[in-house]
């Protein structure tokens, strides 16, 4: 029996720092860094702008927003059925894989609100309202009451955002801009149909090539797909490694490996930021007690980078922006993070700005 070779936690974390585009800014486009990394985090509207700055040497707001007003990248539900940014040319395959997901959620949250109710006539009855303009799931929702005027009106709203295809399309998604979350279908948003029976193997390799090495367990807390071991262990041209526990990692082939000694500067992850939710073993990113105080129930807080790992959490508010590390940080580290905190704030347009450290400790003007 072949022996697979062992993977350290340093050659884990660079590995993925550097598929990331964490070790070095990037000179790719904002369209290129979305399709490297298959969909960004996009529950919160400010956080794939902050994502992509920190990952790309050459980015301003209005790189995200000409791509999400032409079309070339959609808003929607995906990845584990919450909201992400992709371009529209993996929406249409990476859509379709994830209903299942949708499905399930859907079920487990209003199955027992909807008894009685043929989803599937709701599904067709949505996609009839929503033919030809944009609505918001309150309008949705009050319009599906004309025909289940007895069932939960939120039940309505949501399990039509579940069961169809749909886009937020901008100003949805635009920096600093709120208000109620359009829905239109997205084969209209687009102008194509979706691809009718994609490949989940499709998915896998994108995910390793974003993410990997990785095991079956991680693939699938990304992704929130199932049953996943069966397809990974049949995938042809997969490299298998094992990390220092045994575990099984799968990899692409011809996909390099980073030096455990390669240097990783300090950096911003923004909320929900797919990197600290991409495995399902986080050892790589950061300590068990870390992630208890990172991913918190449903949330997922903003968190810098020291060496590779999360090293604290982060807050920017009404010019403020608050850094919690995790323990005590050399003098020379806190400069770094004080340096990239002010590019941060300039970035998201506060101008006199101040760093603060929590517990109190120090705080400088940023420049």
């Amino acid at each position: 029996m072949t022996q697979t070779p062992e993977l350290g936690l340093r050659v884990l974390n660079r590995t993925t720092l550097e598929r990331q585009l964490l070790l070095n800014r990037s000179g790719m486009s904002a369209a290129q860094a979305v399709e490297r990394l298959v969909a960004v985090q996009g529950q919160e509207i400010d956080a794939p702008y902050i994502g992509l700055w920190t990952r790309l040497a050459s980015f301003t707001q209005d790189d995200l927003a000409s791509l999400l007003y032409g079309r070339q990248v959609v808003r929607g539900s995906l990845l584990r059925g919450t909201q992400h940014l992709t371009l529209a040319d993996d929406y249409v395959w990476i859509r379709p894989l994830v209903q299942v997901i949708l499905s399930r959620t859907r079920q487990a949250a209003f199955g027992r609100l909807m008894r009685g109710v043929d989803v599937e006539e709701l599904a067709e009855l949505a996609r009839g309202h929503l033919a030809g303009r944009t609505l918001t799931r309150p309008q949705i929702r009050d319009l599906l009451r004309e025909r289940w005027p007895e069932v939960d009106p939120t039940a309505l709203g949501w399990s039509a955002q579940a069961m169809l295809p749909v886009v937020h399309t901008p100003p949805n998604g635009i920096w600093g801009k709120g208000g109620p979350t359009p829905f239109t279908l997205a084969e209209e948003w687009l102008g194509r149909p979706l691809e009718p029976a994609p490949a989940v193997e499709r998915l896998v390799a994108r995910y390793l090539a974003a993410f990997g090495p990785a095991s079956v367990m991680d693939v699938q807390m990304w992704s929130g797909l199932t049953r996943l071991r069966g397809v990974m262990e049949a995938m042809p041209g997969l490299r298998r490694y094992h990390d220092t526990s045994g575990r099984v990692l799968y990899d692409l082939a011809d996909a390099p490996l980073a030096g455990a000694d390669t240097p990783a500067p300090v950096r911003f992850l923004p909320w929900f930021d797919n990197l600290i939710v991409a495995f399902a073993d986080r050892s790589r990113m950061m300590t068990a007690e870390q992630r208890k105080a990172v991913c918190v129930g449903a949330v997922v807080y903003p968190t810098f980078l020291v060496d590779g790992t999360v090293g604290g959490v982060w807050d920017l508010k009404d010019g403020v922006l608050t850094l919690e590390p995790f323990r005590a940080l050399p003098d020379e580290v806190m400069g770094e993070l004080a340096a990239e905190g002010a590019r941060l704030m300039a970035f998201a347009g506060v101008g006199e700005g101040e760093i603060v450290w929590s517990p109190p400790g120090s705080s400088v003007t940023a420049p």
